[in-house]
């Protein structure tokens, strides 16, 4: 199997100078936990739902909100991204995939092209997702002679 018939091509991704609300939007309305930081199409880096909630404070929108956390929300995405991250080429096995996640300890491995472009991303979820297609489908009924 290879990583391209589990990853998602669905991919969001931000600019290096967005402020951290353009996350906050992504984060609270969309179903992704990571997000690609990106530059003319070519991978900067990654920043997951807990990258974000760690950077900014807890207090933003409270009444408790100070100067310093709303600064916290006006940062920008390259601020908090993880640089460098961990990638793989279409069309690599899935096996490869997942010994990377686990070597590195990561959630997620953007998916890059041939021309080192983003192609898609793929998550532990969309391992599991796949195994569990795999190995749950019903048995093929028995051929009689």
């Amino acid at each position: 199997m290879i990583v391209d018939s589990l990853m998602t091509t669905k991919v969001v991704t931000v600019h290096l100078d967005d402020k951290l609300t353009k996350l906050q939007e992504i984060f609270i309305n969309t179903r992704f936990h990571h997000v690609l930081v990106a530059e003319n199409g070519r991978l900067r880096g990654v920043i997951t739902d807990r990258d974000f909630f760690k950077a900014v404070s807890p207090y933003i929108g409270t009444p408790a909100e100070t100067t310093h956390d709303t600064a916290t929300i006006n940062k920008k995405a390259h601020q908090i991204m993880s640089r460098n991250p961990v990638t793989i080429k279409a069309g690599s096995n899935i096996r490869e995939a997942v010994s990377l996640i686990y070597q590195h300890g990561v959630t997620c491995l953007p998916i890059l092209n041939d021309e080192d472009k983003i192609a898609g991303i793929l998550t532990w979820r969309d391992v599991f997702r796949g195994l569990e297609a795999r190995y749950n489908k019903p048995a093929a009924p028995e051929q009689r002679d």
